[in-house]
């Protein structure tokens, strides 16, 4: 998997899910979810990789191994690596996180990876 050179990166916050940098150890993507929608589901899991999840902006719930937490600017959440997980909006506004994934679980148009690969 290859990224760019550079270091610094604006974040935007425009599109659904972006994968903004990485090596071959972690990678940094931004994912937007609208009013009332969800990313996941209670089946969703990453095979080989941990994720920090950190909201930017918004109120939401995440759902992780059947319990419920609640999403507020500033929460930093950790999903190990095959927890069963779902990320839902319950406010107004759109929930803006940073999620960072150790090994990367995403190309870098934000396909997921098989377990294991880079």
């Amino acid at each position: 998997m290859l990224y760019r050179k550079m270091k610094r990166v604006q974040l935007d916050f425009k599109k659904s899910f972006r994968v903004i940098r990485g090596n071959a150890r972690a990678q940094a993507a931004q994912m937007v979810i609208a009013p009332g929608k969800a990313e996941g589901d209670p089946r969703n899991r990453h095979r080989g990789a941990d994720q920090w999840l950190y909201v930017v902006a918004g109120r939401g719930d995440a759902l992780v191994k059947r319990r419920r937490y609640k999403l507020v600017p500033g929460t930093l959440i950790f999903i190990a690596k095959g927890e069963r997980h779902e990320i839902k909006n319950t406010g107004r506004a759109p929930l803006r996180t940073l999620n960072f994934y150790a090994p990367p679980a995403y190309s870098l148009s934000g396909d997921p990876l098989p377990r294991g690969r880079r």
